[in-house]
């Protein structure tokens, strides 16, 4: 499974932003793909998940300000961003699950100014 993501880029806190993760390969084995963050000096974070039945999971600090969706027929997941604040600053992870095996895509940095 090869995971490309894309849609970061600098935004004005208040402001949102949408992510794109397309997944290729092997997609039929992901039971669960989303994305994690990872800020500076800090570690790798979940952010937002969703599963194969479309059961969703978000991180407290994301709850009703990010919305995680995915469209099967595309094999991509999308992570809309709302009332960005600076703390959302990161490097952000398109991240899919196997029963087996987890797999990352490389990262995207969303910076959010003041």
């Amino acid at each position: 499974v090869q995971l490309q993501a894309s849609g970061g880029g600098l935004v004005q806190a208040g402001g949102s932003l949408r992510l794109s993760c397309a997944a290729s390969g092997s997609t039929f084995v992901i039971n669960r793909i989303g994305w994690y963050r990872q800020a500076p000096g800090k570690q790798r974070d979940l952010v937002a998940t969703i599963s194969s039945l479309g059961i969703t999971n978000y991180a407290d600090s994301v709850k009703g300000r990010f919305g995680i969706s995915r469209d099967n027929a595309k094999n991509t997941v999308y992570l809309q961003m709302n009332s960005l604040e600076l703390e959302d600053t990161a490097i952000y992870y398109c991240y899919a699950a196997s029963n087996y095996v987890d797999y990352w895509g490389q990262g995207t940095l969303v910076t959010v100014s003041s």
